[in-house]
């Protein structure tokens, strides 16, 4: 165990334990806490996570080269040495602050949400469960984010896997005919196995060839190989890595669970998409960037896989009516720019970003929320969990039932209003300051790549514009909206702070302080900070202006004013549909993958394989045994004289045999 007498670093394993501590003890005892006690204690055990946060990073800035804090022995086979270890430098205290910070915020909210949500949903007993498992995943993502080696890493890679089966699928037999929630949170399950896939086959080909899953002794030993090899085996260890991220980040070709993901209560959509695990494929190429550098056509395959994911998910916001799934679709893209900053290097943009799409968005999910509980509460109940499936006759998640709430609920609008403008990129908020970065990096890396970023930020504008005048502007065209109330302190609370850090966020990594360039740089090798570019932050914050006065235009002088009135982009015929329906891209996959696999597993794998060979075969050998032991039956007549009989045969037989040999 590395430590230092003068530091913090021995509180390290408690930014894993007490979330652990708080879901044992709603575990054990969350029914007996009261209506809300299993709320109050999950969000202590990972607002007290934070503070151990803070802690570690208040020791880093005295001992910036971090250490590594061994706990246990965990694997010791031959050559196969593995420790539960974690490592605390900048780069992991980073994700621990956003993590924890943000996910205590959520928790916060969650409380009087999910204290709703029960009700409504006739199972009371479930609210402990929900906290449980929102600890558990902040105690997976933590695991992921802490460890020192890769295999500990792939624990918590797979913990928010669970995690994010357990809560998208937590009103499991709701939505869609009694099962839309059940079937989202599988598609969720089976589409990131085939991401983990690649990253499994990226941890083999690391042991095989560097005989450790230690990050520092893989990074010694990836560069003491020889050139010829390095083009060989780092290129498929990073592109299998690279299968890995499009899974849990949600990139092409694998981003189409998170839209599904919405089936959960909005808590664990901002949970998921703002701080927890759609941000492991981020930190998995960041932490990993000495491989990446020895194969650049990994991370010129990673940059345009982040790029195209960018404004193809950006083009599908645009036709969506649902609050939630506009925002899900926005998080697909925000990532396809993470993902594609990280690819060209551009370790601290993809960061800097990373944490103040942790802010926006979960500023956005949380207000969502607040607006769904605004409709259900003019509607006179509350809404049903689960996409799809609503007990009242007005959706609440259906923007076009919406319209007129500004003044219905205007803490909600005000807050909504900042998310937005900072995902935009509206200066000086929190977005134009670290997608400016990323714009910047990708102008001087790749020409194409920087155009396809530009316009999936004015995409990014225009659909944000579209959802807030559909929410908030004009008259209300329902019933629900003309009626709805803003939420109480304790959802609108958390929603004020993120605001906050929505406005404040930039200043993480201000053009010419470069705070978190500055952070970072004892971990990862940086080269020199990004100047900021007057040029590039005038495009972006131009580009932005126009996709919002484009919404206006579209939809601020054309209000809706019915809920079956038409959307004003259907004028765009095919192109509109597609839009609406998402590229048809799910029913692709469920064409040409889905209802093979089904066929083969039911009619080759089900009828003739398991029921005509296997079956047929383990029949066969039973009508065998049978028809010889009906033959073998003869013998056992139970007449004494007959066994007598085959006695003197046998005796006439062994003495013939002794006689003649």
């Amino acid at each position: 165990m590395t430590s230092v007498s003068d530091s913090f670093f021995f509180l390290a394993p408690w930014v894993i334990f007490l979330p652990a501590i708080g879901l044992l003890i709603n575990l054990l005892v969350g029914k007996k806490l009261g209506s809300r006690g299993a709320g109050v204690v999950a969000s202590l055990a990972t607002g007290s996570a934070f503070v151990v946060a803070l802690l570690l990073a208040l020791s880093l800035t005295r001992h910036p080269e971090g250490v590594v804090y061994r706990l246990a022995e965990w694997i010791n086979i031959g050559a196969l040495k593995v420790d539960w270890a974690m490592k605390i430098d900048t780069l992991s205290t980073v994700m621990m602050l956003v993590v924890s910070g943000v996910g205590t915020l959520i928790h916060i909210y969650a409380i009087g949400y999910m204290y709703q949500d029960v009700r409504h949903n006739g199972d009371v007993a479930r609210y402990p469960r929900f906290f449980v498992y929102f600890n558990l995943f902040i105690v997976a993502m933590m695991t992921l984010i802490t460890a020192d080696n890769y295999l500990m890493l792939f624990v918590g890679w797979e913990g928010v896997g669970l995690c994010s089966f357990l809560l998208i699928g937590f009103w499991y037999e709701k939505g869609a005919k009694g099962t839309g929630n059940a079937k989202a949170a599988k598609k969720a399950f089976i589409v990131n196995r085939i991401g983990d896939f690649g990253l499994l086959i990226a941890l083999f080909l690391i042991f095989w060839n560097f005989g450790t899953f230690e990050f520092e002794g893989v990074f010694k030993a990836a560069n003491a190989l020889p050139a010829a090899a390095v083009g060989g085996v780092i290129l498929l260890i990073t592109l299998f890595m690279l299968l890995g991220v499009t899974g849990k980040s949600a990139q092409l070709p694998l981003y189409v669970w998170l839209p599904d993901a919405m089936a959960g209560p909005t808590p664990v959509s901002a949970l998921i998409h703002a701080a927890t695990m759609v941000t492991a494929g981020v930190y998995l190429v960041a932490r990993s960037q000495p491989l990446f550098v020895l194969a650049p056509a990994a991370q010129n395959v990673t940059m345009w896989v982040g790029a195209l994911t960018a404004l193809f998910a950006a083009t599908i916001a645009i036709g969506q009516y649902d609050i939630k799934k506009v925002l899900a679709y926005s998080t697909i893209s925000q990532l396809g720019f993470m993902v594609a900053a990280v690819g060209m290097g551009a370790i601290t943009a993809g960061m800097f970003h990373l944490i103040t799409h942790a802010f926006f968005k979960a500023l956005l999910f949380l207000a969502a929320g607040s607006v769904i509980l605004g409709m259900e509460s003019g509607a006179g109940g509350h809404h049903s969990a689960g996409e799809g499936h609503h007990e009242t006759s007005v959706d609440p998640q259906d923007m076009r039932n919406m319209g007129g709430m500004q003044q219905r609920m205007p803490v909600t609008f005000w807050v909504y209003l900042i998310g937005a403008l900072a995902l935009s990129g509206i200066a000086p908020l929190a977005g134009f300051f670290s997608k400016d970065e990323i714009l910047a990096s990708a102008s001087h890396q790749s020409t194409q790549v920087f155009v396809l970023l530009v316009i999936a930020a004015f995409f990014t504008a225009f659909y944000m514009g579209r959802q807030l005048l559909m929410i908030f502007g004009g008259k209300a065209r329902t019933e629900s909206a003309s009626r709805a109330e803003e939420s109480p302190l304790i959802i609108t609370i958390p929603l004020m702070i993120l605001a906050a850090l929505s406005v404040l966020g930039g200043l993480i990594n201000f053009p010419g302080l470069h705070w978190l360039e500055s952070w970072l740089e004892h971990t990862l090798e940086l080269g020199e900070p990004e100047a900021f570019s007057i040029a590039t932050a005038g495009l972006s914050l131009a580009v932005a202006l126009t996709g919002l006065f484009i919404a206006w235009l579209v939809y601020g002088r054309r209000t809706l004013g019915s809920p079956d009135r038409p959307d004003p982009l259907q004028s765009m015929g095919w192109l509109y549909r597609a839009l609406e329906n998402k590229w048809w891209v799910d029913e692709i996959y469920r064409f040409v993958f889905v209802r093979p696999y089904r066929y083969i597993s039911r009619e080759v794998l089900s009828v003739w394989a398991d029921q005509e060979i296997i079956d047929g075969l383990v029949n066969d050998m039973g009508r065998a045994t049978s028809a010889l032991s009906r033959g073998w039956s003869v013998l056992q007549n139970g007449f004494v004289r007959s066994y007598a009989l085959f006695i003197v045969f046998g005796v006439v037989a062994m003495l013939t045999y002794l006689l003649f040999r």
